[in-house]
């Protein structure tokens, strides 16, 4: 499978085997929010950092992803809801495969909500997509959290390594779930999962040293990375931020010193 190969090698360090991803597909889901209005400049910004790779859907490619500069490895969306809709936790296929070929993608990724209504046709897509994946010999990222009436705390490590279980059992060739909230507990995540896992980013935080405390959490507990993104791209520096990050999950850096590339700016 040398394509999916050559694919994986541009969305991950090849040295570490992690990697630091942006996602930048909120447009859809809660409209153009802060850090995401000007898409170039945004992008530009996350590149000049180190991330591996930026996310986005199919009809941003055109105006978000670099034309010159560091490279960046471009991983597409394929499925989606908003907040408008009756359930948010609804995800749809807005994409194919073949489409984010065609748009040159390294990587795509599709978001699953266990324990949502609609579980068993978002999991019926994981499958599908996976299928597709296959024949394309694209990487799939699975973002999988756990959200729903059955749900008492989406954090909680049960629920959590359940669904990156789900995600990699599906065909998934890495899979994203929340942060557990420490390296004991999210070791048990990573150690039931038999692909790289990579914690998702949540809701923005308060200080740039509690986005780094868990990213050197997940790392401790052998996480392959971090895909975090509105901690990312709506810090005052996304640059400094995402070069901060990378040094954890690529240099095995301590939260003191990818805070000092923050200090100094």
């Amino acid at each position: 499978m040398i394509g999916k190969q050559i694919r994986m090698e541009r969305i991950i360090n090849r040295n570490s085997r992690r990697t630091v991803i942006v996602p930048m597909d909120h447009g859809v889901s809660m409209g153009p929010v802060e850090g995401l209005v000007d898409m170039k400049t945004t992008v530009n910004a996350i590149a000049e950092g180190g991330a591996n790779a930026i996310l986005m859907h199919k009809g941003v490619v055109g105006c978000g992803h670099r034309g010159s500069g560091k490279d960046v490895g471009l991983m597409i969306h394929v499925s989606a809801s908003t907040s408008l809709a009756p359930d948010p936790n609804a995800k749809v296929l807005v994409c194919t495969v073949e489409e984010a070929v065609k748009l040159g993608a390294d990587a795509i990724s599709i978001h699953v909500n266990l324990g949502a209504e609609d579980e068993k046709e978002m999991l019926r897509d994981l499958g599908l997509v996976a299928r597709q994946a296959i024949e394309w010999r694209m990487p799939l990222l699975a973002m999988m959290y756990t959200r729903g009436q059955k749900i008492k705390n989406e954090y909680d490590v049960e629920v959590v390594k359940h669904a990156a279980r789900v995600g990699a059992e599906l065909g998934a060739d890495m899979v994203k779930v929340p942060y557990t909230g420490s390296p004991e507990t999210f070791r048990d995540v990573v150690d039931g999962c038999f692909v790289p896992v990579v914690i998702a980013g949540g809701e923005k935080m308060e200080t740039d040293k509690d986005i780094l405390t868990m990213v050197r959490g997940s790392i401790d507990a052998g996480g392959a990375g971090a895909s975090i993104g509105r901690n990312a791209f709506q810090h005052h520096r996304p640059d400094k931020i995402v070069q901060a990050i990378s040094l954890i999950v690529h240099e095995n850096a301590t939260v003191d010193e990818a805070l000092q590339i923050l200090k100094d700016e």
